[in-house]
Protein backbone atom coordinates (compact mmCIF):
# COMPACT_ATOMS: atom_id res chain seq x y z
CA UNK A 1 0.00 0.00 0.00
CA UNK A 2 1.25 3.45 -0.93
CA UNK A 3 0.48 6.76 0.44
CA UNK A 4 1.17 10.48 -0.98
CA UNK A 5 3.55 12.41 0.70
CA UNK A 6 0.70 14.86 2.39
CA UNK A 7 -0.56 12.11 3.80
CA UNK A 8 1.96 12.23 6.77
CA UNK A 9 0.00 15.38 8.17
CA UNK A 10 -2.83 13.47 9.55
CA UNK A 11 -0.57 11.46 12.02
CA UNK A 12 -1.12 12.78 15.15
CA UNK A 13 2.22 14.48 17.00
CA UNK A 14 1.76 13.00 20.42
CA UNK A 15 2.22 9.36 18.62
CA UNK A 16 5.10 10.76 16.80
CA UNK A 17 6.97 11.87 19.81
CA UNK A 18 5.63 9.60 22.77
CA UNK A 19 4.20 6.14 21.25
CA UNK A 20 7.65 5.62 19.30
CA UNK A 21 10.76 4.69 19.68
CA UNK A 22 14.00 4.07 17.11
CA UNK A 23 16.29 1.73 17.71
CA UNK A 24 19.54 1.88 14.93
CA UNK A 25 21.58 -1.33 14.57
CA UNK A 26 25.51 0.15 14.90
CA UNK A 27 26.52 -2.51 13.20
CA UNK A 28 28.70 -6.05 12.93
CA UNK A 29 32.23 -6.21 12.07
CA UNK A 30 31.33 -5.18 8.72
CA UNK A 31 34.80 -7.34 7.26
CA UNK A 32 33.61 -6.37 3.70
CA UNK A 33 34.42 -3.03 4.09
CA UNK A 34 37.95 -3.43 5.84
CA UNK A 35 40.26 -1.82 5.56
CA UNK A 36 37.67 1.59 6.45
CA UNK A 37 36.39 -0.54 9.29
CA UNK A 38 39.75 -1.83 10.63
CA UNK A 39 39.83 0.42 13.52
CA UNK A 40 36.09 2.19 13.06
CA UNK A 41 33.02 0.63 13.08
CA UNK A 42 31.30 0.55 9.59
CA UNK A 43 28.15 2.95 10.59
CA UNK A 44 31.20 5.22 11.76
CA UNK A 45 32.76 5.39 8.45
CA UNK A 46 33.19 8.57 6.34
CA UNK A 47 30.37 9.70 3.91
CA UNK A 48 30.08 12.21 1.44
CA UNK A 49 33.33 14.35 2.72
CA UNK A 50 31.60 15.85 5.85
CA UNK A 51 29.54 13.13 7.03
CA UNK A 52 29.23 9.62 8.76
CA UNK A 53 26.97 6.87 7.93
CA UNK A 54 25.17 6.80 10.97
CA UNK A 55 24.09 10.11 10.67
CA UNK A 56 21.89 8.65 7.31
CA UNK A 57 19.32 6.91 10.08
CA UNK A 58 19.54 9.30 12.62
CA UNK A 59 18.42 12.20 10.57
CA UNK A 60 15.76 9.90 8.82
CA UNK A 61 14.34 9.15 12.12
CA UNK A 62 14.44 12.83 13.13
CA UNK A 63 13.60 14.66 10.01
CA UNK A 64 10.40 12.47 10.33
CA UNK A 65 9.57 13.59 14.08
CA UNK A 66 10.71 10.33 16.06
CA UNK A 67 13.08 11.75 18.39
CA UNK A 68 13.44 8.99 20.92
CA UNK A 69 16.31 7.34 19.39
CA UNK A 70 18.76 4.08 20.51
CA UNK A 71 21.99 3.40 18.37
CA UNK A 72 23.29 0.11 19.66
CA UNK A 73 26.61 -0.38 19.33
CA UNK A 74 29.78 -3.19 20.11
CA UNK A 75 32.63 -3.46 17.54
CA UNK A 76 35.14 -1.24 17.33
CA UNK A 77 32.82 1.48 19.01
CA UNK A 78 34.78 4.50 20.13
CA UNK A 79 34.90 6.28 17.12
CA UNK A 80 30.72 6.03 16.43
CA UNK A 81 29.95 6.74 20.10
CA UNK A 82 32.93 9.72 20.34
CA UNK A 83 30.79 11.20 17.23
CA UNK A 84 27.47 10.64 18.42
CA UNK A 85 27.95 12.56 21.82
CA UNK A 86 29.31 15.06 19.72
CA UNK A 87 27.16 15.75 17.66
CA UNK A 88 23.08 14.83 19.27
CA UNK A 89 24.16 15.86 22.75
CA UNK A 90 21.10 15.10 25.06
CA UNK A 91 18.61 18.00 25.68
CA UNK A 92 18.16 18.59 29.35
CA UNK A 93 15.11 20.69 28.88
CA UNK A 94 12.84 18.31 26.57
CA UNK A 95 13.84 14.62 28.15
CA UNK A 96 11.17 13.47 25.53
CA UNK A 97 13.78 13.91 22.43
CA UNK A 98 16.76 11.66 23.09
CA UNK A 99 19.45 10.15 21.09
CA UNK A 100 21.81 7.60 23.09
CA UNK A 101 23.94 5.40 22.53
CA UNK A 102 23.31 1.68 24.34
CA UNK A 103 26.74 -0.07 24.15
CA UNK A 104 27.18 -4.06 24.03
CA UNK A 105 26.93 -4.96 27.77
CA UNK A 106 27.70 -8.17 30.05
CA UNK A 107 25.02 -8.15 32.99
CA UNK A 108 23.67 -10.74 35.79
CA UNK A 109 21.24 -12.32 33.14
CA UNK A 110 23.69 -12.26 30.27
CA UNK A 111 27.29 -12.83 29.69
CA UNK A 112 27.33 -12.70 26.36
CA UNK A 113 28.04 -9.88 23.48
CA UNK A 114 25.33 -9.28 20.68
CA UNK A 115 25.51 -12.07 18.52
CA UNK A 116 23.08 -10.94 15.87
CA UNK A 117 20.55 -8.22 15.06
CA UNK A 118 17.63 -9.64 16.62
CA UNK A 119 19.80 -10.54 20.43
CA UNK A 120 20.99 -7.11 20.00
CA UNK A 121 17.40 -5.64 20.51
CA UNK A 122 16.59 -8.60 22.63
CA UNK A 123 19.66 -7.81 24.79
CA UNK A 124 18.23 -4.18 25.29
CA UNK A 125 14.32 -5.08 26.07
CA UNK A 126 14.46 -3.29 29.57
CA UNK A 127 15.79 -0.25 28.32
CA UNK A 128 13.30 -0.05 25.41
CA UNK A 129 10.35 -0.82 28.10
CA UNK A 130 11.60 2.13 30.19
CA UNK A 131 10.39 3.96 27.91
CA UNK A 132 6.77 2.58 27.07
CA UNK A 133 6.64 3.03 23.07
CA UNK A 134 3.73 1.33 21.77
CA UNK A 135 5.86 0.87 18.71
CA UNK A 136 9.36 0.31 18.01
CA UNK A 137 11.22 1.32 14.51
CA UNK A 138 14.16 -0.52 14.10
CA UNK A 139 17.11 0.86 11.63
CA UNK A 140 20.25 -0.20 10.29
CA UNK A 141 23.33 2.29 10.81
CA UNK A 142 24.97 1.85 7.68
CA UNK A 143 22.23 2.44 4.68
CA UNK A 144 21.73 5.00 2.33
CA UNK A 145 18.22 6.64 2.01
CA UNK A 146 15.65 9.31 2.18
CA UNK A 147 12.64 7.60 3.61
CA UNK A 148 9.65 9.68 5.10
CA UNK A 149 9.44 7.36 8.23
CA UNK A 150 5.95 8.78 9.21
CA UNK A 151 4.86 7.63 5.96
CA UNK A 152 6.10 4.11 7.05
CA UNK A 153 4.55 4.11 10.01
CA UNK A 154 1.13 5.51 8.72
CA UNK A 155 0.82 2.00 6.50
CA UNK A 156 1.85 0.18 9.33
CA UNK A 157 -1.62 1.94 11.63
CA UNK A 158 -3.86 1.83 8.37
CA UNK A 159 -4.49 -1.94 9.21
CA UNK A 160 -5.02 -2.76 12.81
CA UNK A 161 -4.38 -6.32 12.23
CA UNK A 162 -0.84 -5.07 10.97
CA UNK A 163 1.30 -6.48 13.51
CA UNK A 164 5.29 -5.53 11.80
CA UNK A 165 6.13 -3.56 9.09
CA UNK A 166 8.92 -4.55 6.69
CA UNK A 167 9.91 -1.85 4.40
CA UNK A 168 10.98 -3.26 0.73
CA UNK A 169 12.60 -2.17 -1.95
CA UNK A 170 12.54 -3.03 -5.55
CA UNK A 171 15.79 -5.27 -7.41
CA UNK A 172 17.25 -6.54 -10.04
CA UNK A 173 17.56 -10.24 -10.55
CA UNK A 174 21.51 -10.00 -10.52
CA UNK A 175 21.09 -7.75 -6.76
CA UNK A 176 18.91 -10.58 -4.88
CA UNK A 177 21.48 -12.98 -3.51
CA UNK A 178 22.83 -11.03 -0.77
CA UNK A 179 19.84 -9.76 0.23
CA UNK A 180 16.27 -10.71 1.78
CA UNK A 181 13.44 -11.28 -0.76
CA UNK A 182 9.89 -11.17 -0.11
CA UNK A 183 6.32 -12.19 -1.85
CA UNK A 184 3.45 -10.27 -1.13
CA UNK A 185 0.15 -10.84 -1.11
CA UNK A 186 -2.33 -8.07 -3.27
CA UNK A 187 -3.33 -6.35 -0.32
CA UNK A 188 0.69 -6.04 0.80
CA UNK A 189 0.89 -8.56 3.99
CA UNK A 190 4.23 -10.94 3.01
CA UNK A 191 3.35 -14.41 2.68
CA UNK A 192 7.03 -15.84 2.11
CA UNK A 193 10.30 -14.87 2.47
CA UNK A 194 13.86 -15.72 1.27
CA UNK A 195 16.94 -14.67 2.90
CA UNK A 196 20.23 -14.25 0.77
CA UNK A 197 18.82 -17.36 -1.97
CA UNK A 198 21.83 -19.14 -3.53
CA UNK A 199 20.63 -19.45 -7.12
CA UNK A 200 18.01 -17.55 -8.88
CA UNK A 201 15.60 -21.18 -8.71
CA UNK A 202 14.89 -20.38 -5.07
CA UNK A 203 13.45 -16.45 -5.59
CA UNK A 204 11.28 -17.32 -8.89
CA UNK A 205 8.29 -17.56 -6.89
CA UNK A 206 8.85 -14.00 -5.67
CA UNK A 207 9.87 -11.94 -9.66
CA UNK A 208 7.23 -9.30 -9.73
CA UNK A 209 5.51 -8.76 -13.25
CA UNK A 210 7.64 -6.27 -14.18
CA UNK A 211 10.69 -8.64 -13.32
CA UNK A 212 12.01 -6.94 -10.24
CA UNK A 213 12.27 -8.38 -7.08
CA UNK A 214 11.29 -7.18 -3.27
CA UNK A 215 14.22 -6.83 -1.21
CA UNK A 216 14.18 -6.37 2.77
CA UNK A 217 15.87 -3.23 3.63
CA UNK A 218 16.23 -3.95 6.84
CA UNK A 219 14.14 -1.61 8.68
CA UNK A 220 11.08 -2.71 10.31
CA UNK A 221 8.13 -0.91 12.70
CA UNK A 222 6.82 -4.03 15.21
CA UNK A 223 4.43 -2.75 17.73
CA UNK A 224 5.83 -3.56 21.14
CA UNK A 225 3.74 -6.54 22.44
CA UNK A 226 4.80 -8.61 19.33
CA UNK A 227 8.30 -7.41 19.57
CA UNK A 228 8.58 -8.75 22.61
CA UNK A 229 7.16 -11.90 21.47
CA UNK A 230 8.94 -12.74 18.83
CA UNK A 231 12.22 -12.37 20.55
CA UNK A 232 10.82 -14.97 23.44
CA UNK A 233 13.06 -17.41 21.99
CA UNK A 234 17.32 -16.95 22.48
CA UNK A 235 18.31 -19.13 20.38
CA UNK A 236 17.08 -16.86 17.44
CA UNK A 237 19.60 -14.08 17.00
CA UNK A 238 19.20 -12.76 13.29
CA UNK A 239 15.94 -10.89 11.81
CA UNK A 240 16.78 -11.75 8.42
CA UNK A 241 17.39 -14.76 8.83
CA UNK A 242 14.85 -16.50 11.63
CA UNK A 243 12.69 -13.57 12.85
CA UNK A 244 11.25 -12.76 9.92
CA UNK A 245 10.85 -16.28 8.14
CA UNK A 246 8.97 -17.80 11.80
CA UNK A 247 7.23 -14.05 12.04
CA UNK A 248 5.00 -14.42 8.80
CA UNK A 249 3.26 -17.80 9.73
CA UNK A 250 1.97 -16.28 13.13
CA UNK A 251 2.18 -12.95 13.04
CA UNK A 252 0.70 -10.26 10.28
CA UNK A 253 3.46 -8.75 8.39
CA UNK A 254 2.76 -6.29 5.99
CA UNK A 255 5.52 -4.97 3.36
CA UNK A 256 5.93 -1.21 2.69
CA UNK A 257 7.18 -0.65 -0.61
CA UNK A 258 9.77 2.20 -0.98
CA UNK A 259 10.47 3.71 -4.12
CA UNK A 260 12.81 5.75 -3.85
CA UNK A 261 17.03 5.43 -3.40
CA UNK A 262 17.83 2.97 -1.07
CA UNK A 263 21.59 1.39 -1.02
CA UNK A 264 23.20 -1.03 1.36
CA UNK A 265 26.95 -0.01 1.81
CA UNK A 266 28.58 -3.63 1.94
CA UNK A 267 31.40 -3.31 0.09
CA UNK A 268 34.34 -1.50 -0.98
CA UNK A 269 33.46 -1.08 -4.27
CA UNK A 270 29.77 -0.02 -3.25
CA UNK A 271 30.82 2.29 -0.86
CA UNK A 272 33.03 4.32 -3.64
CA UNK A 273 30.31 4.44 -6.10
CA UNK A 274 27.58 5.60 -3.74
CA UNK A 275 30.13 8.69 -3.00
CA UNK A 276 30.63 9.49 -6.23
CA UNK A 277 27.22 9.27 -7.50
CA UNK A 278 27.24 12.45 -5.52
CA UNK A 279 28.54 14.43 -8.11
CA UNK A 280 26.54 13.38 -10.45
CA UNK A 281 24.54 16.63 -11.42
CA UNK A 282 21.17 15.38 -10.34
CA UNK A 283 22.24 12.67 -8.02
CA UNK A 284 19.83 9.79 -6.93
CA UNK A 285 20.78 10.21 -3.38
CA UNK A 286 20.41 13.81 -2.88
CA UNK A 287 22.05 15.80 0.13
CA UNK A 288 20.32 19.20 -1.35
CA UNK A 289 17.21 18.80 -0.04
CA UNK A 290 16.12 21.46 2.82
CA UNK A 291 12.94 19.92 4.42
CA UNK A 292 15.19 16.47 5.07
CA UNK A 293 18.79 18.08 5.95
CA UNK A 294 21.15 15.30 6.86
CA UNK A 295 22.93 16.48 10.52
CA UNK A 296 26.05 15.88 11.33
CA UNK A 297 28.51 17.39 13.89
CA UNK A 298 29.33 21.01 13.85
CA UNK A 299 32.75 21.97 13.01
CA UNK A 300 34.02 25.69 13.55
CA UNK A 301 36.19 25.66 10.18
CA UNK A 302 36.99 28.45 7.84
CA UNK A 303 35.78 28.58 4.26
CA UNK A 304 37.51 26.37 1.40
CA UNK A 305 40.29 27.99 -0.09
CA UNK A 306 40.88 27.51 -3.69
CA UNK A 307 43.74 29.16 -5.98
CA UNK A 308 44.09 28.80 -9.38
CA UNK A 309 42.64 25.29 -9.52
CA UNK A 310 40.59 23.52 -11.66
CA UNK A 311 37.60 21.82 -10.16
CA UNK A 312 34.71 19.60 -12.25
CA UNK A 313 31.84 17.81 -10.66
CA UNK A 314 33.56 17.56 -7.13
CA UNK A 315 32.08 17.94 -3.80
CA UNK A 316 34.19 19.95 -1.63
CA UNK A 317 34.10 20.34 2.11
CA UNK A 318 34.70 22.86 4.64
CA UNK A 319 37.71 24.24 5.60
CA UNK A 320 40.12 22.53 1.94
CA UNK A 321 42.56 24.49 0.67
CA UNK A 322 43.20 23.54 -2.97
CA UNK A 323 46.24 24.97 -4.11
CA UNK A 324 46.94 24.79 -8.24
CA UNK A 325 45.53 21.32 -8.46
CA UNK A 326 42.88 19.91 -10.48
CA UNK A 327 40.19 18.02 -8.85
CA UNK A 328 37.78 16.19 -11.42
CA UNK A 329 34.37 13.70 -10.10
CA UNK A 330 35.60 13.33 -6.56
CA UNK A 331 34.07 13.88 -2.90
CA UNK A 332 36.80 15.81 -1.06
CA UNK A 333 36.86 16.02 3.08
CA UNK A 334 37.29 18.46 5.66
CA UNK A 335 40.65 20.34 5.98
CA UNK A 336 42.23 18.54 3.20
CA UNK A 337 45.28 20.04 1.77
CA UNK A 338 45.77 19.41 -1.86
CA UNK A 339 49.27 20.72 -3.34
CA UNK A 340 50.18 22.27 -6.67
CA UNK A 341 50.68 20.25 -9.79
CA UNK A 342 48.64 17.14 -8.41
CA UNK A 343 45.43 15.92 -10.22
CA UNK A 344 43.06 13.93 -8.63
CA UNK A 345 40.18 11.71 -11.02
CA UNK A 346 37.59 9.70 -9.66
CA UNK A 347 38.15 9.56 -5.70
CA UNK A 348 37.23 9.91 -2.50
CA UNK A 349 39.62 11.86 -0.13
CA UNK A 350 38.43 11.92 3.29
CA UNK A 351 39.89 14.62 4.87
CA UNK A 352 42.23 15.76 7.84
CA UNK A 353 41.16 16.01 11.23
CA UNK A 354 44.63 18.68 11.59
CA UNK A 355 46.62 21.19 9.70
CA UNK A 356 49.89 20.65 9.05
CA UNK A 357 50.80 17.79 11.46
CA UNK A 358 53.53 16.30 10.26
CA UNK A 359 54.07 12.44 10.01
CA UNK A 360 56.04 10.65 12.87
CA UNK A 361 57.35 7.90 10.82
CA UNK A 362 59.58 9.51 7.99
CA UNK A 363 59.37 13.44 10.20
CA UNK A 364 59.06 15.59 6.75
CA UNK A 365 55.88 15.07 4.67
CA UNK A 366 52.83 16.99 6.19
CA UNK A 367 49.18 15.80 6.46
CA UNK A 368 47.63 16.23 3.00
CA UNK A 369 48.67 15.39 -0.47
CA UNK A 370 51.71 16.59 -1.92
CA UNK A 371 53.01 18.33 -5.16
CA UNK A 372 52.62 16.63 -8.39
CA UNK A 373 50.77 13.61 -7.60
CA UNK A 374 48.16 11.83 -9.98
CA UNK A 375 45.26 9.68 -7.97
CA UNK A 376 42.48 7.68 -9.90
CA UNK A 377 40.08 5.42 -8.43
CA UNK A 378 41.11 5.51 -5.17
CA UNK A 379 39.89 6.57 -1.53
CA UNK A 380 42.26 7.85 0.62
CA UNK A 381 40.80 7.57 4.35
CA UNK A 382 41.50 10.33 7.22
CA UNK A 383 44.38 12.06 8.01
CA UNK A 384 46.96 10.54 5.46
CA UNK A 385 50.40 12.03 4.61
CA UNK A 386 51.42 11.77 0.75
CA UNK A 387 54.30 13.06 -0.56
CA UNK A 388 56.10 14.09 -3.44
CA UNK A 389 55.08 12.63 -7.03
CA UNK A 390 53.05 9.77 -5.86
CA UNK A 391 51.30 8.12 -8.11
CA UNK A 392 48.33 6.16 -7.50
CA UNK A 393 46.84 4.36 -10.56
CA UNK A 394 46.62 0.81 -9.69
CA UNK A 395 48.71 0.57 -13.45
CA UNK A 396 48.55 -3.32 -13.62
CA UNK A 397 44.64 -3.32 -12.77
CA UNK A 398 44.86 -5.92 -10.05
CA UNK A 399 41.58 -6.33 -8.15
CA UNK A 400 43.08 -7.28 -5.22
CA UNK A 401 46.50 -6.54 -3.86
CA UNK A 402 48.22 -4.75 -0.37
CA UNK A 403 51.56 -3.79 0.09
CA UNK A 404 52.97 -1.08 3.36
CA UNK A 405 51.35 1.89 1.69
CA UNK A 406 47.76 1.01 0.03
CA UNK A 407 45.52 -2.12 -0.36
CA UNK A 408 43.16 -2.72 -3.47
CA UNK A 409 40.20 -3.99 -2.79
CA UNK A 410 37.36 -4.92 -5.71
CA UNK A 411 39.74 -2.73 -8.24
CA UNK A 412 39.99 0.09 -5.80
CA UNK A 413 43.14 1.43 -4.16
CA UNK A 414 42.69 2.07 -0.96
CA UNK A 415 45.35 4.20 1.72
CA UNK A 416 44.26 2.75 4.81
CA UNK A 417 44.33 6.06 7.83
CA UNK A 418 47.45 7.45 8.96
CA UNK A 419 49.06 5.91 6.55
CA UNK A 420 52.19 8.08 5.41
CA UNK A 421 53.37 7.48 1.39
CA UNK A 422 57.12 8.54 0.51
CA UNK A 423 58.02 10.77 -2.44
CA UNK A 424 58.11 8.88 -5.68
CA UNK A 425 55.50 5.61 -4.73
CA UNK A 426 53.90 4.01 -7.48
CA UNK A 427 51.42 1.86 -8.19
Amino acid sequence: MRFKEDSIDSIDFILRKDEVLTVILGGGKGTRLLPLTEKRSKPAVSFGGKYRLIDIPISNSLNSGFEKIFVLTQFNSYSLNRHIHRTYSSNSINQKSFVEIIAAEQTVSSVNWFEGTADAVRKVLPYIREQKPKYVLILSGDQLYNMDLANFMQTHLSDPDTEISVASNGVSEEQIYGLGIVKTTDDGFIQEFIEKPQDIHQAESCKQPNGSYLANMGIYIFNTKTLIEVLEDPGMTDFGKEILPKAIREKKVKSYVYEGYWEDIGTIRAFYEANLMLTDDVPKFNLYLEKTPFYTRPRSLPPTKINQAVVNKALISEGTILNRCEVHRSVIGVRQYIDHGTKIYDSVIMGLDNYGSFDRKHGKIPNGIGPDCEIRNAIVDKDCAIGTGVKLLNLHSYTEYEDEFVKIRDGIIVVPRHTTIPDGYSI
